[in-house]
């Protein structure tokens, strides 16, 4: 049975992590949720390289964080904050690609 991210969690969310970086984070619902999607490893480097169209190199991290029932995950900016053709300074609407995010938890 698929499950939905957006039904598991209340928080999933993007920002910077200085100009040069970005980072997700996805703050779920229970700590039962974050436990399963946790102990699954589905949500790691090459699902964010695959998501966000860029080299497995350009992810710098995913970290699961019980204590906050988080994953965070940081990856380097396309485009630098603030430089020409760059288009969200704040990083705040990248998180777009992880609201479809589905999969499968035994």
């Amino acid at each position: 049975m698929k499950t939905k991210l957006i039904d598991i969690t209340h928080i999933i969310r993007s920002k910077n992590a200085g100009p040069y970086e970005l980072t997700f984070d996805i703050m779920f619902k229970s700590e039962e949720w974050y436990n399963k999607v946790a102990e699954a490893g589905v949500i790691n480097e090459a699902l964010i390289a695959r998501l966000y169209k860029i080299s497995l190199e350009d992810v710098l991290g995913v970290v699961n964080f019980a204590p906050a029932k988080a994953i965070k995950a940081t990856i380097r900016r396309p485009i630098p904050s603030g430089n020409l053709g760059e288009t969200d300074v704040y990083g705040a609407q990248q998180h777009a690609p992880l609201l479809d995010l589905e999969f499968d938890l035994a």
